[in-house]
């Protein structure tokens, strides 16, 4: 067992001076990374196009812009950051949820419910029975009135004529 033990520990020492240290490869951000931040942006050149798809010059150079500040080890929320302060927020596939672009997260809802409300109360005024006011029904009685003695000198007429 000594024995054992004493080639065991001669290996070890002999071999030691043989071995190197493993260092971890570079950090290359992966394409995936890179679309995934870039799938959040929007290309400031050309319109309405994510940065991730566009098939611009410009565009794949800010993928790579990107690609080495995540080498850099950079955040999301950093990377994001400088493409708004570069360009502006129209960059950024969802606007951000402060100031003055609560309004598009918050009008689209309120707009709706107005819609919602005022076709209820429509709906609600247009199937209610109609029942004439008192003051409708002095108008009325004058019209059915006159409207009498129209028909009555319209019918003696007629009564004249045969």
């Amino acid at each position: 067992m000594r024995k054992f033990l004493f080639i065991l520990a001669l290996l070890f020492l002999l071999g030691s001076p043989f071995t190197t240290t493993a260092f971890a490869q570079n950090n290359v951000p992966t394409d995936d990374e890179v679309n995934a931040i870039a799938h959040k942006l929007y290309c400031p050149v050309c319109e309405s196009t994510p940065l991730d798809v566009c098939p611009t010059q410009a565009c794949k150079e800010w993928r790579e812009l990107i690609r080495s500040m995540l080498a850099e080890g950079k955040t999301e929320e950093e990377i994001t950051r400088h493409f708004v302060d570069q360009y502006g927020a129209r960059v950024l596939a969802e606007p951000p949820k402060e100031g003055f672009f609560w309004l598009i997260y918050l009008l689209p809802p309120a707009i709706i419910l107005l819609g919602a409300v005022v076709l209820f109360r429509s709906l609600k005024e247009w199937t209610k029975p109609k029942t004439a006011s008192s003051a409708l029904d002095g108008n009325r009685s004058e019209l059915s009135v006159k409207k009498d003695d129209y028909v009555s000198r319209f019918e003696e007429e007629l009564k004249k004529q045969k």
